[in-house]
This record gives C-alpha cells, structure tokens and sequence, in this order.
C-alpha cells in the first residue's frame, strides 16, 4: 500500500474508520465510527423528525464516505416500514473496492441489511435512483456540494464532511447556503462539529443554532433548523 493512500482502521467500539494520510484526518470518531453515526445521524437526526410525526423523510447526505450513515438509515427503513425515506448523497471521492470491502459494520449490530447489500450501495451506478425496499430510495452523486444542483427539498440533512481545520471551504457561508437552498421549511441539518464559526455561519443564513450533547468523546454537536 502506497504511503499516501487512504487506510482501513479500527475505532474503539470495534468498527471500521479509514485515515486519510494527506489530510491526517480520519473519517469517523476514532471513539467509535457506529457509534458516533447512531448518536449524531440517527438518533439526533432521524430519529427525531420521526417522534415529531415525520412519516416523509427526505435526506441530502454531505459525504458519503464509507457508507455507514446510509446503511443505519437502509436498516432503519427496514425495520419502520411507515416511513417513507428519500435518500441522496454526495461523493465526489469514492472509495476503492479494496477499501469498502473490508468494512465491518453489519457484523457489529442486528443488522437487516446484508453485507453484500451494504457493498451494493458502493456500486451503485451515479445519479440513478435505486429503490432498496418499498420504503427507501438511495441516489448516490460523484458531485461536490457546491457543483450540485437539485429541484428536490430536503427536510433532513447529514453534515458529514472532513472537520474544518481540514476541509475549510466545507463549512463556508457559501458552501452552507447552497445546503440551506435546498433544505425545506423546518428542516433539520445535525452534524458532529460544534465550531463556534460554524455556528455563526448558520445563524447568518437565519438557521436555527442548537449545541447539543455529542457523541462518546466528543462534548458537543450542532442540530440546526430551517
């Protein structure tokens, strides 16, 4: 392996995480990537739209990376078959085979979604709707968010690009505002930062800034509202 290409490694609750040696960052919490992406994504995200009555689920996902946030919301579809969810992504760096194969994460919880399933969604073809079961529609775009263009409004967004000491132009007024364009009214973006500019920038766009308990080794996280 190449000293510059990206890696598999393992986080403390035992799944997988991948280190990207240019940007010595990792993609997940190094505390544990499942974990981190069931507090911040699912319970704080999905899950909560759901409580307050949200049957129509409509997801814009900034970083596809590994995968994981989109099989815990396949396996979450599965298991709630009233909820309807609607489901894009943005990755304009995919992974290679090599790497995605590898990872863990339906082996580490009751998964209802098969390996071969979640590796599915890795080669998936670009831009074309899949329905995955009756209740869940994936879209997968080789497009950066500012490049991206959608008619769609989404009421939920995961916010899930390399931290702001790394990925600077990611947490712009820019890069947000063309989120927040396609974000519907009362719509819900969660991420795992809790930058105080990123905050700022937010509340300059007139979003609704709520600092929140992150996940295991991290003190904070951002749930934002439309």
């Amino acid at each position: 392996m190449e000293e510059n290409s990206i890696r598999l490694i393992t986080t403390s609750d035992g799944s997988h995480s991948l280190y990207n040696p240019q940007l010595k960052e990792t993609y997940h919490s190094t505390h544990g990537a499942l974990t981190e992406s069931l507090h911040v994504f699912i319970k704080e995200g999905l899950e909560l739209l759901v409580q307050e009555g949200c049957k129509q689920i409509s997801i814009l996902e900034v970083g596809f990376g590994t995968g994981l946030n989109a099989l815990l919301v396949w396996d979450f579809a599965l298991k709630h078959s009233d909820v309807q969810i609607h489901y894009e992504t943005l990755e304009p760096f995919p992974l290679d085979q090599q790497l995605y194969q590898l990872l863990n994460y339906t082996t580490l919880f009751e998964s209802s979604v098969s390996a071969e399933q979640f590796q599915s969604l890795h080669t998936a073809a670009w831009a074309e709707p899949q329905s995955l079961n009756e209740n869940f529609t994936f879209v997968k775009h080789k497009t950066s968010l500012k490049d991206f263009r959608s008619e769609y409004k989404f009421n939920l967004v995961f916010y899930d690009a390399f931290a702001p000491s790394k990925q600077a132009e990611m947490w712009d007024v820019e890069a947000l505002g063309c989120t927040y364009s396609m974000m519907d009214e009362k719509a819900v973006l969660v991420t795992y930062c809790a930058q105080g500019q990123f905050k700022r920038n937010l509340a300059e766009l007139g979003l609704q800034v709520e600092t929140i308990d992150g996940p295991p080794g991290k003190k904070e996280m951002v749930r934002s509202r439309k």
